[in-house]
């Protein structure tokens, strides 16, 4: 839905996942083959993608801060059971979190968050406002006061119903 440019580093992985799901429509990606395949899931493991899915949206809400739009396993709870490992580079020394395995799409999403903790990104990326929306996108707005996913559309409608309510 947003005509925004993906999220930063391994954030564009999560903005992938949640926008997954267009709320309006219903229409679920995950349902599809090539849905998950761009995300490396196989049938069996839509189940646990959609809680993760779920739980970030709640987390990206709460950044824009928009209270929940259902109840959720806590992203905490999820990520906890994630594996991940300290890699150190060999050639410079330094050290990142990274997925113990490359398949499960838990430690690649907890390796993600961790990365944009440590780069100050993580905040930034966000969900949609707009109830029939929850869309994820990154806000680059200089104050990090973004609201919507896009002024064009979701924007535009909101700023329509509050004048229409004058």
């Amino acid at each position: 839905m947003s005509e925004r440019s993906p999220a930063p580093g391994g954030l564009a992985l999560i903005e992938s996942l949640v926008n997954t799901l267009d709320i309006e429509s219903g229409a679920d990606a995950l349902d599809t083959e090539d849905g998950r395949a761009r995300l490396g899931l196989t049938q069996g493991d839509v189940p646990d993608a959609r809680e993760l899915r779920e739980s970030l949206r709640v987390a990206l809400l709460a950044h824009a801060g928009h209270p929940p739009h259902r109840a959720v396993t806590p992203l905490g709870t999820l990520l906890a059971a994630a594996p991940l490992l300290v890699a150190v580079d060999d050639t410079d020394g330094s050290a990142r979190l990274a997925p113990a395995a490359d398949g499960p799409l838990l430690s690649r999403v907890a390796a993600a968050v961790a990365e944009a903790l440590v780069a100050g990104t993580w905040t930034r990326l966000k969900a949609c406002e707009a109830t029939t929306c929850h869309w994820a996108y990154y806000d680059r707005s200089p104050a990090g006061r973004g609201r919507w996913c896009s002024m064009q559309v979701c924007g535009a409608r909101a700023k329509m119903r509050r004048y229409r309510a004058k």
